[in-house]
């Protein structure tokens, strides 16, 4: 079997990119020795041949430009490093390999080794994505949480998006009430029945992803919620959590004393943002929009009320 192809191909690519990157500036000598003591290698020489054939695919494959400075050592970096640490499609799949690479090469203690499960996506992703490079209508059944009940229906798939380890897909109903309403977004793990019909469909034109959730916090896409700075006032230790795992893209911490916080954020402070806030519980208070402050709080008490009595 040639050691050389697929699953192995990629993880020599991975390791090519986290090397560099943890080095900064490595020489390609320097380079070929860190190589030669690594198990994927089995010991070999890196040809330098192969090397430029790697950083060329790597290229190809995730956007990632590894340069030399073109004298002395001829010390090798990546360009564009900060390409690595974004939202986009190359990014999200770079740092995914370097996960699955690292599991993969460490099976045995896969005992010590605990992963969350992630409920969908395995059975209906593939399909989901073919039929969107087809452009082609899909037939589904899908169970709604809301009302407990299935129905069966074809929708024109747009998009898919992952948020909270689970995926969702953005589609169109072509029945024509519903066509007219527009895009609706739909959770994979609520698909009980999903194939690709022979009926094809036109994208629209003016239809993109990224404005579609513009400003949105998850997957609920409330374009009657208009996008708003949200202030927060934060405990100092739940602020720690904030700064390195922020609660938007847009978050900004504009003041932080010993006792607290203030953080902004520009969004649609819709249902999903909110559970969000109260999953934080007394660490996070809204100071504004009022109307937010309002509606957390009004969620609280009801909370209350439910705890209160004695049952």
């Amino acid at each position: 079997m040639n050691n050389d192809r697929g699953q192995g191909l990629i993880s020599k690519y991975v390791w090519v990119i986290e090397t560099i990157g943890r080095s900064k500036k490595i020489s390609f000598k320097e380079l070929n020795e860190k190589w030669r003591d690594n198990d994927i290698s089995h010991g070999a020489e890196l040809p330098k041949r192969t090397f430029k054939n790697w950083c060329d695919a790597i290229w190809d494959m995730f956007g990632i430009n590894i340069a030399n400075e073109g004298r002395g050592e001829y010390r090798y970096y990546i360009e564009n490093e900060e390409d690595l640490s974004g939202n986009g499609l190359r990014s999200w799949l770079y740092n995914t390999l370097c996960v699955s690479n690292a599991l993969a090469n460490s099976l045995s203690i896969k005992d010590r080794i605990v992963l969350e499960y992630v409920p969908s996506g395995q059975e209906y992703l593939q399909s989901i994505i073919e039929a969107m490079k087809e452009n082609r209508v899909l037939n589904m059944t899908y169970h709604s949480y809301w009302k407990d009940e299935e129905h069966n229906f074809d929708v024109q798939p747009y998009c898919v998006k992952l948020f909270r380890q689970r995926w969702y897909m953005v589609a169109r109903s072509t029945y024509s009430s519903y066509y007219e309403k527009g895009p609706r977004v739909y959770a994979l793990d609520r698909i009980t029945y999903l194939h690709k019909t022979e009926h094809s469909f036109r994208m629209p034109d003016d239809w993109d992803a990224a404005e579609y959730f513009e400003g949105c916090f998850g997957v609920i896409a409330d374009h009657n919620t208009d996008i708003q700075p949200v202030t927060l006032k934060v405990s100092p230790w739940q602020a720690n959590y904030l700064r390195s795992l922020p609660l938007h893209e847009s978050q900004q911490e504009t003041e932080r004393t010993p006792e607290y916080s203030i953080f902004t954020c520009l969004l649609r402070p819709s249902f999903d943002f909110q559970q969000e806030l109260l999953w934080n519980g007394e660490n996070v208070e809204v100071l504004k929009p009022l109307w937010l402050r309002e509606e957390i709080a009004g969620k609280i008490e009801r909370m209350w009320n439910k705890y209160k009595e004695d049952k």
